[in-house]
């Protein structure tokens, strides 16, 4: 698979070892410091202009980038003050001369430990910015002493300025795990955070996602090479325009593909309509809704557009289910299908888990399981090995952990490595749903999927996400492409109606009018599509 290299998301001992490799091949690390130091000053002054700045400059590398900075912005003929914390500045010590070079150019410059009371701190921060390069990536301890009150500080200065003072952290901000996502409750909050080469895992962990502010990765000239085994990378939208699949104008309903959905339930017909209704509104060809009578009249008295497929019912503690000898009718009938969707509102009962274990005894073609179809799955211990070869599973937090036989709590607590080990053991591209979800694949690829809206926070979303991803696959998509391009259109569907109808209040049924208008936008933003752009290669 290619993605943009510049997409990739890397932890804090690989981006060392990068920039340990990029300075043996002969670009130095004094070279990107320098750059690094002038893309900050240049992401600044872009925003802030000619602003007033502080920079709180540490003692290791990132307090060197913020040095370099300084010089930038002074250059630039804005005003600017460098308030040093444990930063050695003698020449046997003042790496480059940095410091050196902003004296010799008449910068102010004070240090924390001559000013106890931080008076100087207190003045200097009537300043329009103030530039975090304190403690950079390699910091994982707890804040305390000295440096938790120098920024106590300026977090009540930000508190009681009646302008605004913002902030922009280097790298990441002070207080910020970027391998773990942990956050130190000293951690200032800023609005814009630069990068450098590539973003770092904890710019997309929650809590330290709440501390980046807009994420801008700023290139250093490190040569993209480097981080090709690198298999971690940011779903933005220019991945999801790259694999959405093409929509020629001399085609038919026959050239998008057929899905059929098994799901619903007397007690959960909704479930039933919002994923039918999605992968219709995603683009598939031909949507069929197998389900009983009863799900039957209330979904297609508002969804004609589907054909339907009755199956067998039988009695549940809260209404008709699906049977278990239903399985047989679904299978005669899927052949000429790409894709199934498997479980929305099916209800988890006895009968419906066998349901499902006798269709996963069946050839079927590429398959999404979601709902209470997880839940079937997971009343089975062998359960992976019934899985379809092109398996897409859509779990949250509590649905995967009783697929993984763990607690809530231990899933959230790493669902990085989770994700992606328990996609290589299934043998399956997992879904893993949150803020942010996550996309993982057999291989090794793990998708971070930036979007975090309380829009999304209602009943019946997942149902939609679940018929998204199997109109995808109806299109031809390859299922780790279908479930990221699902992922992403979702999202964006969800921030459209967060910001037209409001984040509290949007229901799941109000996503699937705006799909087509986020798939338009992306395609008509978008070159042609080239050659393999439909995903099928991964």
């Amino acid at each position: 698979m290619n993605f943009a290299p510049a997409n990739r998301i890397v932890t804090v001992a690989a981006m060392q070892a990068i920039e340990r490799s990029a300075d043996a091949a002969g670009h130095f690390f004094a070279t990107m410091m320098e750059i690094a130091g002038r893309r900050v000053a240049e992401a600044i002054l872009a925003r802030f202009g000619r602003a007033s700045y502080l920079v709180l400059a540490g003692p290791g590398n990132n307090g060197g980038d913020g040095l370099v900075c300084a010089r930038y912005l002074h250059a630039a003929g804005a005003a600017v003050r460098v308030y040093l914390w444990q930063r050695a500045t003698d020449a046997a010590h003042d790496y480059e001369q940095h410091y050196a070079k902003l004296t010799a150019l008449g910068v102010p410059t004070a240090r924390a430990d001559d000013d106890p009371e931080f008076v100087t701190l207190r003045r200097w921060l009537e300043a329009g910015v103030v530039v975090d390069a304190l403690l950079g990536t390699g910091a994982n301890r707890p804040i305390h002493g000295q440096l938790a009150a120098l920024l106590t500080e300026v977090e009540q200065a930000q508190a009681d300025s009646d302008a605004r003072l913002h902030v922009v952290a280097v790298d990441c901000a002070s207080g910020m795990n970027c391998d773990d996502g942990a956050l130190d409750p000293h951690t200032l909050l800023p609005e814009l955070t630069v990068t450098f080469a590539y973003a770092k895992c904890g710019h997309y962990m929650f809590p330290a996602a709440s501390a980046v502010g807009e994420l801008m990765v700023a290139d250093i000239d490190i040569d993209p090479a480097l981080a090709a085994e690198v298999r971690t990378f940011v779903l933005d939208e220019a991945q999801v325009r790259a694999w959405l699949p093409a929509r020629p104008a001399n085609s038919h309903k026959g050239a998008f593909g057929k899905v059929m959905l098994a799901v619903g339930s007397e007690a959960y017909p909704g479930a039933s309509y919002l994923a039918s209704a999605a992968a219709a509104r995603t683009g598939a060809g031909l949507v069929t809704v197998a389900t009983i009578r009863s799900v039957w009249q209330l979904v297609a008295a508002k969804l004609p557009e589907p054909t339907y497929l009755f199956l067998p019912e039988a009695s549940g503690p809260n209404g008709a289910v699906i049977a278990g000898e239903a399985a047989a009718v679904v299978a005669n009938a899927l052949p000429g299908y790409r894709a199934l969707v498997l479980g929305c509102g099916l209800g988890n009962t006895p009968t419906t888990q066998a349901f499902v274990a006798e269709l996963l005894a069946q050839p079927l073609p590429a398959t999404v399981i979601d709902a209470d179809g997880l839940n079937a799955l997971a009343t089975h211990a062998d359960w992976p090995q019934r899985l379809p070869p092109r398996t897409v599973l859509t779990p949250h937090p509590a649905e995967m952990a009783r697929l993984c036989g763990l607690s809530v709590e231990q899933v959230l607590a790493d669902r990085w490595m989770l994700a992606r080990k328990m996609a290589a053991a299934w043998r399956c591209t997992l879904l893993l749903k949150g803020p942010y979800t996550l996309i993982a694949e057999p291989s090794g690829w793990l998708a971070v999927l930036p979007v975090a809206t309380p829009a999304l926070a209602s009943a019946g979303s997942g149902d939609v996400l679940a018929g998204v991803i199997g109109g995808l696959l109806a299109q031809g998509l390859a299922p780790f492409a279908a479930a990221c391009v699902g992922a992403g259109l979702h999202g964006m569907a969800g921030l459209a109606c967060g910001a037209t109808i409001g984040v509290a209040g949007v229901l799941a049924s109000d996503l699937l009018p705006t799909l087509p208008s986020v798939q338009h936008r992306l395609r008509t933003a978008s070159p042609p599509a080239r050659p393999g752009s439909t995903g099928e290669e991964a």
